[in-house]
């Protein structure tokens, strides 16, 4: 296991693949770690092309900052930007998902001179969210959300029945076993959790550019979303409501799985991946 450091917080860093091969950053998401991406991240090391995966603020056991205002999204992009300075990468390919998503919009709106092209999974472009959340389904999908940002209480009840919701949502029980193991780390469930919490509070905003989870603008990077019909989490009207946000080439896809894509559809996500960094 790599690092990089940032403001005094030590992340740890899977990176994969030839040395001079084109970079792709991956980014997990709740309650995940870098290892979400064990069987697609091989897959795109025998394409030649070289992997960067990140345990991120909340899950490197040396960026467990206490705040949630340490977990405002101008600190989680920040993360990326200090991995993409430390790597000395100008740009990178950039693939997310989840929470991760949610970074990887943020990347290619404010910086897209940093994203040499994206591929969200799961997650919806954030302002077909937002209107999703006003009408349908979604709100109900999201009602974690809200119950995510109370104090303690998450805590005590997800250290109890993490691994079962994990198993019921459809992740292998592998990845269900280890997500909860490391959630049960100190200050890991509290650090993960933070990144709902950061979303009640204010941010100071001290320049035009600094950014909230719903200031993501129209994207102008080359994209590609790949979404699952069986997601508990995320539904289908923000899903195909998310190409009305992106101008340059897009391309959906949906796949008949659940919303831990990474974990059960490997391959395909791999593949789009490739063909993505190989479309103009």
């Amino acid at each position: 296991m790599d690092h990089f450091q940032r403001g005094g917080l030590t992340f740890d860093l899977r990176d994969g693949g030839p040395v001079d091969g084109e970079p792709v950053l991956l980014l997990h998401g709740f309650p995940q770690d870098s290892s979400s991406w064990s069987a697609v991240a091989p897959l795109l090391h025998a394409a030649g092309l070289r992997t960067l995966a990140p345990d991120q603020r909340g899950y490197s056991p040396g960026a467990r900052p206490p705040r949630p205002a340490d977990y405002r999204v101008v600190e989680l992009v920040g993360d990326i930007l200090a991995l993409l300075d430390a790597a000395d990468l100008p740009s990178a390919h950039i693939v997310g998902h989840d929470w991760g998503g949610v970074i990887a919009w943020q990347l290619a709106d404010r910086y897209p001179e940093r994203v040499r092209s994206l591929t969200v999974l799961s997650t919806p472009h954030p302002r077909a969210l937002q209107a999703a959340m006003r009408s349908g389904k979604q709100a109900l999908k999201s009602w974690y959300i809200l119950f995510f940002q109370l104090p303690v209480v998450p805590e005590f009840v997800l250290a109890r029945t993490l691994e079962r919701l994990l198993l019921r949502s459809g992740l292998p029980a592998e990845f269900a076993v280890h997500n909860a193991r490391r959630m049960r780390e100190p200050g890991a469930l509290t650090g993960a959790l933070n990144w709902y919490r950061a979303l009640r509070v204010r941010s100071p905003r001290p320049h035009p550019t600094a950014p909230t989870t719903t200031s993501v603008r129209t994207i102008t990077v080359p994209t590609t979303y790949i979404w699952s019909r069986h997601d508990a989490f995320l539904g289908a009207t923000a899903a195909h409501q998310t190409a009305h946000h992106v101008t340059a080439p897009y391309r959906f896809e949906e796949l008949n799985a659940s919303h831990w894509l990474p974990e059960t559809h490997p391959a395909e996500v791999a593949t789009l991946i490739i063909e993505r960094l190989r479309t103009p």
